[in-house]
């Protein structure tokens, strides 16, 4: 039997170019040399968020320090063909983290954070630069592991109305099991779809969504967690109109 060739993908924000000679950046050289143990010589493919991957080699290692030959970049892995923007209400502990990462594995092609009448997370604007940091190690990480060269947005969060206000999708959906509603037949360029938190949403926030030509979109009789109920969602959005088979 022929052992498997290990294939490793690392994101880096720094600028990448064919034939250049990289320092990579101390996060992710830390990653690649502690964590997943790279040695002269190995190849690694980076990205940059920009829809190319790179093929690199390893050129040298010196502690925390590693050097890399960058080759020429191809096309990566994009997110799903359809443009889909989430609207998720923040939640307590690491759920939102897990919506997130998975959102971003599913292609999302953007994520916004949201408060609403019965979100109970508190995040004073001052610690809004630092989540957005950790939201964003999140997604680069789940790109990394998904083949994703084209990083999904992450948004400032926003109150709930001034988000549904602003959306201009074809498609406009909210979750919502206590109100029937469907997928339409025809095929929408693109689609906002609202999920709200522990709790629901409360009758405002629905009023605002409602009045903002959200439709309700129930997705069966079971009541899905504030984690779960995005990724059903834009699974069945993916297997009807995305690149889901």
């Amino acid at each position: 039997m022929i052992a498997s060739v290990r294939q490793i993908r690392l994101y880096t924000d720094q600028v990448l170019q064919p034939g250049q000679a990289l320092d990579l950046a101390s996060g992710p050289a830390h990653h690649l040399i502690k964590v997943l143990r790279a040695r002269v010589g190995d190849t690694v493919t980076l990205f940059d968020g920009s829809g190319m991957d790179y093929p690199c080699t390893v050129l040298t290692i010196d502690r925390n320090r590693v050097s890399l030959s960058v080759g020429r970049g191809a096309p990566g892995t994009q997110g799903s063909p359809l443009n889909c923007h989430l609207g998720l209400c923040l939640s307590k502990g690491d759920r939102f983290d897990w919506a997130v990462q998975k959102a971003t594995e599913l292609g999302v092609q953007a994520i916004t954070p949201l408060f609403s009448e019965r979100v109970e997370v508190k995040l004073p604007q001052e610690r809004v630069p630092n989540r957005l940091r950790h939201w964003g190690q999140i997604v680069a990480s789940a790109c990394e592991q998904s083949g994703r060269s084209l990083l999904p947005k992450i948004n400032e969060p926003q109150q709930l109305d001034i988000w549904v206000a602003g959306q201009a999708a074809d498609f406009k959906a909210v979750l919502h099991h206590h109100e029937a509603g469907g997928l339409p037949d025809r095929r929408p360029d693109s689609i906002a779809l609202l999920v709200g938190p522990e709790g629901g949403l409360g009758p405002e926030d629905m009023k605002s969504a409602k009045s903002a030509g959200f439709q309700s979109l129930n997705l069966g009789p079971r009541v899905l967690r504030t984690e779960t109920a995005p990724l059903v969602a834009l699974s069945v959005l993916g297997a009807k109109w995305g690149d889901i088979l």
